[in-house]
């Protein structure tokens, strides 16, 4: 189609939808009228028209006016057939092949960019997709060895980017520490390094501990003392004029971005690198509410998706909130635009 062929320069944002029987649709028809969203950015949403001029319908019924006629916008329409009595594996099975189109499609076209609707996990599972979240699809159909889980947010007070980095993603906590070692670390690190460049030549990074108080010097745990500390050791030894703090106590770790996400002032620091997902995420929802934005480092295109889940109980009731998807959105652009403006400047 023209989206896929077309290398005019133009930025353009593909856009898949995600669990249809969750938010999705409502918080795409939402973002897409908002005025935040330069009207020259060109994005495709790739879903069922049917389900999204269904939503529209609804939501205009329920007295809701800030929303996009689908009708209005660039559709590639794909139809999932529902071969199952089973909602949740239906869409399920959307979800994922709504996704896999749309990285498809990001590949093919220069100049643009991934944003993700949120998906059910368990959906997935249920429909035989064995994966324990999007970003490890996207590793997959890239052949990404090394990607990373960052939350990024630009503070509306600030103009401040906040970002927290996590070590291990989707994984119970009792597996937290089987997985955690000193290459493992690097790696995360090279990521925060190479996705910072983009903006800052030398950054400051904080390192929130494993164990309460960074482990207090082998009492509460030993994990900083045995190899974590080596870890940041060495690999800041590689890395001349690069700040890093920690293993700071996690507790405190993100009191100074609570401050610099309102304070102009405020000491700034340009990322935190956490050891599971929710010591990175209980902070970063909670100062950045619905400012935070997940996007995968370690790809060949910038990727991005709203910091919230599908919200099945509210689902069809025109009450779901649209910043996190607008944020999204912007924050693809932005990171796009970043990325380009690096390559061009390297090359030189």
């Amino acid at each position: 189609m023209k989206f896929q062929k077309n290398d005019d320069g133009k930025l353009k944002i593909v856009l898949s939808i995600g669990d249809e029987s969750g938010i999705g649709p409502e918080i795409i028809l939402k973002a897409l009228s908002s005025q935040e969203i330069a009207e020259e950015i060109e994005i495709l949403v790739v879903g069922s028209k049917k389900i999204l001029q269904k939503e529209y319908k609804n939501l205009k019924s329920l007295g809701i006016k800030n929303i996009k006629d689908p009708d209005n916008f660039q559709i590639y329409n794909l139809e999932i057939p529902f071969e199952s009595n089973n909602s949740k594996l239906n869409y399920g099975d959307s979800s994922f092949h709504y996704l896999t189109k749309a990285i498809e499609i990001v590949k093919n076209c220069p100049n643009s960019a991934l944003v993700t609707g949120p998906i059910c996990k368990k959906s997935w599972s249920t429909a035989g997709h064995k994966f324990s979240g999007q970003t490890e699809v996207l590793a997959e159909c890239c052949n990404a060895k090394h990607v990373g889980m960052l939350f990024t947010a630009k503070s509306p007070f600030t103009d401040w980017r906040f970002n927290t980095l996590l070590a291990t993603t989707h994984i119970a906590l009792s597996d937290v520490p089987k997985q955690l070692n000193k290459s493992l670390i690097h790696s995360k690190l090279d990521l925060l390094y190479e996705f910072s460049n983009n903006y800052i030549s030398k950054p400051t990074f904080k390192i929130a501990g494993i164990n309460p108080h960074a482990g207090e010097e082998g009492l509460l745990g030993t994990d900083e003392k045995d190899w974590l500390n080596e870890a940041i050791f060495t690999w800041k030894a590689k890395h001349k004029g690069i700040n890093i703090i920690g293993p700071i106590s996690p507790d405190t770790c993100w009191n100074s971005s609570s401050k610099a996400w309102r304070e102009q002032e405020a000491e700034k620091h340009d990322g935190i690198l956490a050891m599971y997902h929710d010591q990175g995420l209980i902070p970063m929802k909670s100062i950045a509410l619905n400012y935070s934005v997940n996007t995968t480092l370690g790809l060949p295109f910038v990727r991005t998706s709203p910091d919230h889940g599908t919200g099945f109980d509210i689902a069809g009731q025109g009450i779901a909130q649209s910043q996190s998807m607008v944020e999204a959105i912007k924050n693809a652009i932005e990171l796009t635009r970043l990325r380009k403006k690096s390559n061009l400047l390297n090359s030189h």
